[in-house]
C-alpha cells in the first residue's frame, strides 16, 4: 500500500494577542469576576439574568485587564484595584446595553443582544442598575480622586454618545470632530481604567499622566480599527453583522475620508446611504469598492497605528518587565486584530 506524501507547510507566524495580558492578570481577573458576579445580583430576577447575558457573553474584559496590568506595572500589592476594575467593567457593560438600544442592534459578540430578548425598557433600566453598582464600588473605595476620575469618565462617555447621535447621518462631520467623539465615547474609559491604577498605587501625577495617555491613545486606535473592520470583516469575526455602521447611518472615519475624496456622484451616494435611502447589500458592496478606491480603509488603519505608537511611547519611561511587555502587545493586538 503506497503512502501519500504531503508537502510540508510552514506554520503560520502567530500574530499579537491578548494572551500575555490574560496570563499576567489571570489571578487578579478571577477576583474581579467574583466581584462582578456578586454585585450584579438582585432580588429582581430579571436584573442578573439580563446583566449576566452580556457580562458572560464572551467579552475580552480588556478595560478591567488594563487596570490590573497597570497596577502590576507599578508593583501595587493591595487589592483595591479588584473592585475598581469591576466598576470599570460595569460602566462599560452599561454603555453597551444602552448603545444596543439606541442602535437597534441584533447581535453583540455573536449573540442576540439583550434588547432583542428582553426588550428596550429592560435593557435601559438594567444598564442604569449597573451604572449604580459601579458608583457604589467607587464610593466604597473611599478615594475622592478615583471617584472624580471614573465619574468624570462616565459623564464624558454619555456626552460622546449624544455627540455621536447628533452626528449620525451627517456626512459633513469633520475628521477632527469625529476624533473628539470617539475619544469621548470610547477612549476616555480606557484612559480612566489605566489612570486609576496609578492613584491606588500612590504614584506621581507624571505617572498618572503617562498611564492616562497610554489608555487614551490605545482606545482611539481600538475604535478606529472597529470603524474599519465594520466594512471589511464578517459577523463570525466581529460578533456583529458586517456593515452595521453603514446600515445605521454612522458616519465613521472611513466614510468621512471616502466622502471627502469622492466625486460628485460618490458624494451623492454617501449622502443617500447615510440617510438610509441606499443601504442594502448592493449599496454596501458599492460602498466597500469606494472605500478601497479612495484608500479610506488603509488610511483609517494608518491613523490607528499612529495612535497605537503614541500609546506605546507613553510607556517608554517604565521599566522593562512582563507587565510592560503585555501592555505593549495589547497595543499591537488592537491595531492588527481581525485582519
Amino acid at each position: 500500500m503506497s503512502a501519500t506524501i504531503l508537502p510540508l507547510r510552514p506554520r503560520p507566524v502567530p500574530g499579537p494577542s491578548l494572551t500575555p495580558l490574560l496570563d499576567l492578570t489571570g489571578r487578579d481577573l478571577g477576583e474581579v469576576n467574583h466581584v462582578i458576579l456578586d454585585r450584579m445580583q438582585s432580588p429582581v430576577a430579571l436584573i442578573p439574568q439580563l446583566a449576566g447575558h452580556l457580562i458572560a457573553g464572551g467579552g475580552k474584559r480588556l478595560r478591567p485587564m488594563l487596570t490590573l496590568a497597570c497596577a502590576r506595572l507599578l508593583d501595587y500589592g493591595g487589592q483595591r484595584h479588584h473592585r475598581l476594575a469591576a466598576a470599570v467593567e460595569f460602566i462599560h457593560t452599561a454603555t453597551l446595553l444602552h448603545d444596543d438600544v439606541v442602535d437597534g442592534s441584533d447581535l453583540r459578540r455573536g449573540k442576540s443582544t439583550a434588547n432583542t430578548i428582553w426588550g428596550n425598557p429592560a435593557s435601559v433600566l438594567v444598564g442604569d442598575f449597573l451604572f449604580s453598582r459601579a458608583f457604589q464600588l467607587m464610593v466604597e473605595d473611599g478615594s475622592l480622586k478615583v471617584l472624580r476620575i471614573l465619574s468624570g469618565a462616565s459623564a464624558v462617555i454619555a456626552e460622546g454618545e449624544v455627540a455621536q447621535l447628533s452626528a449620525q447621518r451627517n456626512v459633513d462631520t469633520s475628521e477632527d470632530r469625529y476624533l473628539e467623539i470617539i475619544t469621548a465615547k470610547t477612549a476616555v474609559l480606557f484612559a480612566a481604567a489605566c489612570q486609576i491604577a496609578a492613584v491606588v498605587a500612590e504614584r506621581s501625577p507624571a505617572v498618572e499622566a503617562n498611564l492616562e495617555a497610554y489608555g487614551r491613545n490605545l482606545g482611539i486606535a481600538f475604535q478606529l480599527v472597529d470603524d474599519a473592520i465594520d466594512y471589511v470583516s464578517d459577523a463570525a469575526t466581529m460578533g456583529k453583522d458586517a456593515g452595521d455602521d453603514f446600515r445605521d447611518g454612522k458616519v465613521t472615519l472611513p466614510v468621512i475620508l471616502a466622502f471627502a475624496r469622492g466625486d460628485d456622484a460618490d458624494r451623492r451616494f454617501w449622502r443617500d446611504a447615510m440617510l438610509g435611502h441606499a443601504a442594502g447589500d448592493g449599496e454596501l458592496a458599492h460602498a466597500q469598492r469606494l472605500l478601497e478606491a479612495t484608500g479610506a480603509i488603509a488610511d483609517t488603519l494608518a491613523r490607528a497605528r499612529h495612535y497605537g505608537a503614541r500609546a506605546a511611547d507613553a510607556l517608554a519611561g517604565f521599566p522593562a518587565n512582563p507587565a510592560r511587555a503585555a501592555l505593549l502587545e495589547a497595543v499591537e493586538f488592537a491595531v492588527s486584530r481581525a485582519f
